[in-house]
């Protein structure tokens, strides 16, 4: 019997490359809190997976003039995830769109499910060394 490892780890593969990735970009907004006209960005983490898993993870950039020229193969935002950018609670008179509080909840939020992400993998990974050992 052969151990499929794409089968194994399902989407907790994705999961971990878009958790890492909107980790980036969270970590880029709390940075530039104090950036004077700063806009924070986020992406769509259920919608982004989904599209990962389905296969749609490629986008087509727009085009607005018929002299721009697309680029050769494919192009992804974020892993297929489109940036989206966030809409303050309360927006700043230097235009910046960081809210610290919202961001480090995000943040927050989504290394506990990068974690927990980890954690599953590492127990699918020991279950396999185990029936590879006969134990």
């Amino acid at each position: 019997m052969t151990i499929s490892i794409d089968k194994a780890f399902g989407i907790h593969e994705n999961a971990m490359h878009l958790q890492g990735r909107r980790a980036q970009l969270l970590s880029q907004n709390l940075a530039n809190s104090d950036t004077p006209g700063y806009k924070a960005k986020d992406i769509d983490f259920k919608s982004a997976l989904k599209a990962m898993n389905s296969g749609n993870s490629q986008t087509v950039l727009k085009t607005t003039q018929s002299k721009h020229i697309q680029p050769q193969g494919s192009f992804m935002g974020v892993m297929g995830a489109e940036e989206l950018y966030r809409n303050p609670m309360q927006p700043s008179l230097d235009g910046n769109t960081v809210d610290p509080h919202v961001e480090m909840s995000q943040f927050t939020e989504n290394s506990m499910r990068y974690l927990m992400t980890l954690r599953f993998m590492s127990g699918r990974i020991n279950g396999m060394l185990s029936a590879i050992r006969g134990e």
